[in-house]
């Protein structure tokens, strides 16, 4: 459906589909709650939000229902809507995941990022290597061959490595594992980035191919082992890039 905005003449204007606006609209109020700008300020009405914001009152609403749904927010009668504390968040939700992201970057974020990955991947490694079909098998190959590509210079380094993580995931079988793809994809993306500028260098290829080997043969232990070094690997270069980061700042403190 589409809706309408106001434009400086007053005349209402029909602008692009109302689901645009309400996600434009949803990431806005949502990074403005994780980084802190209603800490001190109540959060505005449903008025001065599609005021503010140039939208109508339909999206506003909308907007705020999806807030809701995601645990940043609560509504109730005759107090209004307010900000909820942090712990009440829904992290595994992939737009709350994405603005703790893309907020004031934090070493310890990412860390705890990586330290349930190590809790999940290890297990669905050894799931898929146990559990894996053809098409499994497929994917991962795809998602290793992609990599050695990028490694070459012909493809995406960070988009090869995502899908070998998440074909892993798949080839669990197990549906609360593969329902992690989000956290997965959102965690690699941030990690591999600060761990590359690190290491001047993309994901072990060779780390990996032992994953796919141990899954192929249906090695459990094995492709367990081998993941559990892979993000090992990532939680030492983020301890490591945490310590050096924290030398920068004291030294630009003093």
């Amino acid at each position: 459906m589409a809706d309408y905005r106001r434009s400086s003449d007053g005349r209402a204007r029909r602008t692009g589909g109302g689901r645009n606006l309400t996600q434009r609209l949803l990431d806005e109020l949502g990074v403005a709650i994780v980084t802190g700008a209603y800490e001190a300020d109540a959060f505005p009405t449903e008025a001065a939000i599609a005021g503010g914001h140039g939208v109508s009152r339909s999206v506003t609403r909308e907007a705020v229902k999806m807030l809701t749904a995601k645990g940043l927010v609560s509504a109730r009668p005759r107090r209004g809507t307010s900000v909820q504390p942090a712990a009440a968040w829904n992290l595994f939700d992939p737009d709350v995941l994405r603005w703790l992201l893309e907020r004031k970057f934090s070493v310890d974020l990412l860390q705890q990022f990586s330290q349930l990955r190590i809790a999940i991947e290890p297990a669905a490694a050894a799931l898929a290597a146990v559990h894996h079909d053809r098409r499994d098998a497929e994917a991962i190959a795809r998602g290793l061959a992609a990599m050695r590509a990028a490694e070459g210079g012909d493809g995406d380094p960070l988009e090869a490595d995502i899908a070998f993580h998440v074909a892993i995931l798949d080839a669990s079988k197990n549906p609360f594992y593969a329902q992690f793809r989000p956290v997965i994809d959102t965690a690699l993306r941030t990690s591999i980035r600060f761990t590359n500028t690190i290491k001047g260098r993309s994901a072990s290829i060779a780390d990996h191919a032992a994953v796919s080997a141990a899954i192929a043969a249906r090695d459990a232990e094995g492709a367990r082992a081998g993941m559990a070094r892979i993000i090992g690997d990532v939680l030492d270069l983020i301890a490591a890039g945490g310590t050096a980061e924290g030398r920068v700042s004291r030294r630009s403190a003093g």
